[in-house]
């Protein structure tokens, strides 16, 4: 009865670590594009059991991306100062632990896939491709950052191929709003290791180009993107309504960038979870309340 009770402690604990080590909480980023996707392609409620699997379909998604991200990046996290107390260099979970897993969501995202409709099971292979190629762009480009955001971006591509069975030129831009955002946000992060980047050879654009230029570029990809939200909601007709949401986006994203300054880089991650959580959440109140008006 002991062994049995420490042994259900110990796998409670681990589960725990393994959610930090993915960082759960960051799902706040793309699975509210993929509810709000999902909400639009069906112009109201969606039928549950297909948007009970679009969340699972981004949980299994997401949890293999950071999981293999960690696996294929645990000697770097072990040689940097402000990772080396994460849970693979730490020791606290093993390596086969974490392959594991990431096998175990990479069939569960395809199990889901073929669960939803054939489209979006012929997408699969190319979706994983992309989700699990961010992990690797950083060894060979400092425009990884883009690699990041296109993974992103198919969330509300998927949401919409998962409704309705089809692509259209309505998600696409929304996707594309998606990348911009995402890319953006991913270099203001990485200016935290501009540093051990180049003392490690891997490659970003604060790496390349300097902070201060990094953060400029940023900024510039959140301008496009508040644009491309305006021509997605021009093109899916939607009211004022969503336009508020996306004015409130651009006062949101340009808050981001008053706190992170090329000399202060204390506040990265309040820009980088808090304020991007809440952009994702108002674009996705503003989509659902677009489609199910009437």
């Amino acid at each position: 009865m002991a062994d049995g009770a420490a042994l259900a402690v110990s796998a409670w604990r681990r589960a725990v670590v393994f959610l930090e080590m993915i960082k759960v909480a960051h799902t706040l980023f793309a699975l509210p594009f993929a509810i709000g996707a999902a909400f639009l392609a069906a112009r109201g409620l969606p039928p549950a059991p297909v948007l009970g699997k679009i969340v699972l379909a981004v949980l299994c998604a997401r949890t293999a991306a950071m999981a293999f991200n960690r696996l294929a990046d645990r000697r770097f996290d072990a040689a940097n100062p402000r990772t080396a107390a994460r849970a693979l260099p730490a020791g606290t979970l093993s390596v086969r632990f974490v392959a594991a897993s990431v096998v175990l969501a990479l069939v569960g995202f395809f199990l889901t896939a073929w669960w939803l409709n054939p489209l979006a099971f012929a997408l699969a292979p190319a979706a994983a491709v992309v989700i699990l190629g961010y992990s690797l762009a950083k060894r060979v480009t400092a425009y990884c950052h883009f690699f990041l955001g296109a993974a992103l971006a198919l969330a509300p591509l998927g949401a919409w191929v998962a409704v309705r069975g089809e692509l259209a030129l309505e998600p696409i831009l929304l996707a594309a709003a998606v990348l911009l955002w995402s890319a953006g946000f991913d270099i203001i992060y990485s200016c935290l290791d501009a540093d051990f980047d180049r003392a490690a050879r891997l490659h970003s654009i604060p790496e390349r180009f300097g902070i201060p230029a990094a953060l400029r570029v940023a900024a510039l990809l959140h301008f496009a993107m508040v644009g491309m939200l305006a021509a997605f909601a021009h093109m899916a007709r939607l009211s004022g309504l969503f336009f508020v949401a996306v004015g409130l986006a651009a006062a949101l994203l340009a808050y981001e960038h008053w706190i992170v300054r090329p000399g202060d880089l204390a506040r990265v991650n309040r820009a980088f979870f808090a304020t991007n959580a809440v952009i994702s959440t108002l674009v996705m109140a503003a989509l659902i309340a677009e489609a199910t008006r009437s």
